[in-house]
């Protein structure tokens, strides 16, 4: 009986089907562990945005209460011979062996700092939800926690129940100031300063030319006129926008926090205002959607830990299409000489040997590369061809989009290779053969016949690119991206396309707020709601691909899309 217990597991061992079930629970493993991963960045990132609770916590004595005002952000456990040591508070029952705190914002940072504080729980001796809490998010310092005591416009101060309305008009009022402020800045500033520059260079690019003194002299002339035409409407701009600045003055809110000190904030440095405790669910939703929105298309604010994300936004996904456009052809022709064109032989296993080597290099290693041949090389020769009047500032010879987009092209061209090449593998030679039986050359047999054939092995290469570029970050610390970017590479000033600007990433954008942010806690929920917008991305990219590459299969195999 033992004899053939052993033999049925011996033949059960060799016909393989342990190994299958461990593959199975290996990759069901790697697919939960991946689902717990995005949805504890999801829960993390989203949560962010909702408007939470204010409390009020009493904490101290009768004789020396201590009230604090915020949110109530995280709870921790600790061992009581951590918090007796951290305290030198022995009080505590012998029974009780943890202590629970909480993690509080309370904001105000610039008056009463710090921003976040731990709370223990059995020193809490009342909690509550105050109505009439507000919470004021403000260009700098942080978010402010209180309880609004006036609004004074202009000349008029308005305090009690009418505060609040007059609050709602005066945000209305410095929202519009914004816009048209930004709107002078972006637009019509940036418009005459790139002007003037532009007749600063032409201005020595006629000093640097073969003509003669007389014409030079008369060309300098007309450089100036022109200058002169710019310089004035720059001076009427920049007294508009003063206009628009001064406005601002006379506006601002008084607000009294949880200690019963008063803050004066101008009203120029508040963004927007609620008060959570009063909202409905709809309201909370509203409010919801309105900071998702805000955080796509708004700029960053106080070192990247606060404010939006749209100009990593707009420098990724332009970055990723700008390499796909890169890579795809020159990945594809590669493929393609190897595959139809080259002799078969010693040589030809030596190139594929040495691209399949290509994948595993470090990415740091290409943006070494790309920092002294892109950048050092290339783009200092394009500045002495095309830009010699700019120099000594360097217009292409430093980092920007352009060398960044080359970069991980040359990263990611072994990938679209080896796929593209596998794809005309795997088309059969007798198709060639029916083509060039039929009268159709070479090439036309390759442009329409072999490549549409092989069109879904080149998409999925370019989706294993798109994958890997979009989430790479240390070769582009070298080549072009940046903390932050003062214009985005698209404008509407010519070209409009501008290729030489540096631009911001998302994955350096969750490096630098994740680790280089002077305020840790204040950081971790746009960290997670970062690396979940780039996951997305990424993910949509690739379903896009995905969805193009499924219908092209279904049409080449005959079947209707």
């Amino acid at each position: 009986m033992a004899t053939r217990k052993t033999s049925g597991l011996r033949s059960w061992l060799r016909s393989g089907e342990p190994w299958v079930w461990m593959n199975a629970a290996a990759v069901g493993t790697s697919i939960l562990a991946v689902i717990g991963l995005v949805g504890l960045i999801a829960w993390n990132g989203l949560a962010h945005f909702w408007p939470h609770a204010i409390v009020q916590l009493e904490t101290g004595t009768a004789d020396n209460p201590v009230i604090l005002l915020g949110e109530l952000v995280d709870t921790d456990t600790t061992e009581r011979l951590q918090y007796e040591e951290a305290t030198g508070d022995g009080a505590l029952p012998e029974a009780q062996t943890t202590v629970t705190r909480v993690l509080l914002k309370t904001g105000n940072r610039r008056t009463a700092p710090p921003d976040f504080r731990w709370v223990y729980d059995h020193r809490i001796n009342r909690i509550s939800q105050p109505v009439d809490a507000i919470v004021i998010e403000r260009t700098e310092w942080g978010n402010a926690y209180g309880f609004l005591e006036s609004v004074r416009d202009g000349d008029r101060t308005v305090t009690g129940v009418k505060a609040q309305e007059a609050l709602a008009r005066a945000i209305d009022f410095a929202e519009e100031l914004r816009e048209n402020i930004r709107d002078l800045q972006q637009a019509e500033l940036q418009r005459v300063n790139a002007g003037i520059e532009a007749l600063r260079l032409e201005d020595r690019r006629i000093a640097l030319s073969d003509r003669s003194p007389t014409d030079k002299q008369s060309a300098h002339a007309d450089v100036a006129q022109r200058r002169a035409a710019l310089e004035a409407t720059y001076a009427t701009l920049e007294r508009e926008l003063r206009e628009h600045i001064n406005r601002f003055q006379g506006h601002e809110i008084t607000l009294r926090r949880a200690d019963g000190e008063t803050e004066v904030i101008p009203l120029a440095n508040i963004v927007r205002t609620w008060q959570p405790n009063a909202m409905s669910l709809a309201g909370k939703l509203g409010h919801y959607l309105s900071s998702v929105w805000l955080f796509l298309s708004e700029d960053p604010r106080e070192a990247n830990t606060e404010g939006g994300i749209f100009p990593a936004l707009f420098g990724t996904v332009m970055m990723v299409l700008l390499m796909s456009l890169l890579v795809t052809p020159f990945g594809v022709i590669a493929a393609i000489y190897l595959r139809e064109y080259a002799h078969q032989g010693a040589f030809v296993r030596l190139i594929r040997i040495a691209v399949n080597n290509l994948a595993g290099v470090p990415s740091i290693v290409y943006g070494v590369f790309g920092l002294g041949f892109f950048v050092y090389f290339v783009g200092a020769g394009i500045d002495q061809l095309l830009f010699p009047e700019a120099l000594p500032a360097p217009t292409f010879g430093t980092p920007g989009l352009l060398w960044a987009s080359l970069t991980l092209a040359l990263l990611t061209v072994p990938v679209v290779v080896v796929s593209t090449e596998e794809g005309l593998t795997r088309i059969p030679r007798s198709v060639r053969e029916g083509s060039l039986a039929l009268g159709a050359t070479k090439a036309e047999t390759l442009f329409r016949v072999i490549l549409p054939m092989a069109s879904p092995a080149i998409l999925t290469g370019v989706i294993l690119a798109v994958a890997r570029a979009a989430g790479e970050v240390a070769p582009l610390m070298l080549v072009g991206v940046v903390k932050l970017a003062p214009t985005l590479p698209v404008d509407g000033l010519f070209p409009f396309l501008h290729l030489d600007r540096k631009f911001m990433h998302l994955g350096f954008h969750i490096y630098d707020v994740g680790f280089q942010s002077p305020n840790v806690e204040a950081a971790r929920p746009l960290v997670y709601a970062t690396t979940l917008l780039l996951l997305t991305i990424i993910l949509l990219l690739n379903l896009t691909a995905i969805l193009l590459r499924n219908r092209l299969e279904q049409r080449y195999r005959g079947v209707e899309g």
